[in-house]
């Protein structure tokens, strides 16, 4: 069985490789790895880094290289056409998720097979490790919780972490659905149609290192955080 793992990208020169070099080492026993990235308009040294990468490791990434930035959600849905593993998972392309924590979200099929598995950093309360940032991540936490209890409210099944990063899914189920999000609206998306179409979502508790806005978080936990609420009500009532 193979697993793909979908990795956008914009503007991260700065970790690009050393979470390649992160994904390559992960050892699967019972799955094969296909790694797709989809850098999505880079203006900085990323895409020069990536194919150099590439050139000296004779790696069997696939690279999509998009002219335009289009935003995250138009890069996901853009790599989960291409995929061809019977199951997706998504890779940010920073330092935040550590690939050695998918290996808890495939357990999970072991005795679920086809199920959708999420990763939740929401179980616990969260790490501050830079007192600058104290505020900034607490409002990012608490904006998060909202939007997941908004999402179980308005879909009537409990979920503490709608907006990670660590989605795992049959890729079968996500082709089949029309997904239209360009930014980060496609996590409520597609978690709402997950949802919609009667999924059960499982989650599993996992560990993250949150970078700030000074280290290239994108991510605006007001202005994006509106647009995931607007989705999260526009497709229970409408689609």
């Amino acid at each position: 069985m193979k697993l793909s793992i979908i990795i956008p990208v914009f503007n991260e020169e700065k970790t690009i490789v050393e979470m390649l070099k992160r994904v390559e080492k992960l050892q699967l026993s019972s799955l094969t790895k296909e790694i797709i990235i989809v850098n999505d308009g880079s203006k900085d040294g990323t895409t020069e880094k990536i194919e150099k990468y590439l050139s000296q490791t004779k790696s069997s990434i696939k690279l999509y290289n998009r002219p335009k930035n289009n935003g995250k959600g138009a890069a996901v849905i853009f790599a989960i056409a291409k995929a061809k593993g019977e199951y997706i998972i998504i890779q940010d392309a920073d330092l935040e998720y550590d690939p050695d924590e998918i290996k808890k979200l495939l357990a999970v099929l072991k005795t679920k097979p086809n199920a959708i598995v999420y990763g939740t950093r929401l179980k616990r309360l969260p790490h501050f490790s830079k007192e600058e940032s104290r505020m900034q991540f607490l409002i990012h936490y608490l904006g998060n919780k909202f939007l997941s209890l908004m999402t179980s409210v308005l879909y009537g099944q409990w979920i503490t972490d709608m907006e990670t990063c660590y989605k795992l899914f049959p890729t079968k189920i996500a082709q089949n659905m029309i997904l239209r999000a360009k930014g980060f609206e496609f996590e409520p998306e597609i978690t709402a149609k997950f949802m919609k179409q009667g999924h059960k979502i499982y989650e599993v508790s996992i560990t993250t290192t949150p970078r700030g806005y000074e280290e290239g978080k994108k991510l605006h936990t007001v202005r994006d955080g509106i647009k995931a609420l607007w989705t999260l009500g526009k497709y229970r009532f409408v689609e």
